[in-house]
């Protein structure tokens, strides 16, 4: 599995708290955590300073609260994760490509999409675009689409052709199957 992982697992970067205006940087690569730091700062002593770096294995890294202590610009959920891929807890569906993780969404139900959109923010962006609402919709109308149907959902988009024609049309013809089975 460590095939599909790219050499860099995660990276980030901010700015200290005020007044500083130092910047930190933290990379997550395959075997290393590597911590680098820039002092920008006026004042003439910290002119010119040579950035820091420390690299670390993943073992010596889950072994040095030390460092581990001195995260506090990136915060406790980046910490929480950067000892998780350190120990070895990739999330490899977070990893695949966007076409692909698509591509197994069209099998999705629209309930689950809507579960799975709750994850994360990628997860978030992937259930609301334009590409799964087209099939959605698609899906719905047997793919009767006109040119006039595809030029309001270009305009409208296809989440909102969804919501306002077809969505109506499924709940109408349960609630029809229903009535049915009940006799009324």
């Amino acid at each position: 599995m460590a095939s599909l992982l790219r050499e860099i697992l995660f990276e980030t970067a901010a700015q200290g708290p005020p007044p500083s205006k130092d910047f930190y940087q933290l990379v997550i690569t395959q075997k290393e955590v590597i911590w680098r730091w820039w002092k920008i700062s006026v004042r003439s002593e910290f002119r010119g300073a040579p950035p820091g770096e420390i690299k670390l294995l993943h073992n010596d890294f889950l072994n040095d609260a030390r460092l581990q202590g001195e995260d506090p610009m990136f915060g406790a959920r980046i910490l929480d994760y950067t000892l998780a891929l350190c120990g070895g807890h990739v999330d490899y569906l977070e990893r695949l490509p966007d076409k692909l993780l698509l591509e197994i969404l069209s099998y999705m139900s629209l309930q689950d999409i809507g579960h799975l959109s709750q994850t994360s923010s990628r997860f978030r962006k992937l259930c609301n675009s334009e590409e799964i609402w087209r099939q959605a919709v698609k899906g719905h109308c047997d793919d009767m689409i006109t040119e006039d149907m595809e030029m309001l959902a270009n305009v409208m988009g296809w989440k909102n052709i969804f919501f306002k024609f077809y969505y109506k049309e499924h709940d109408m013809n349960v609630q029809n199957q229903m009535n049915t089975v009940s006799g009324s």
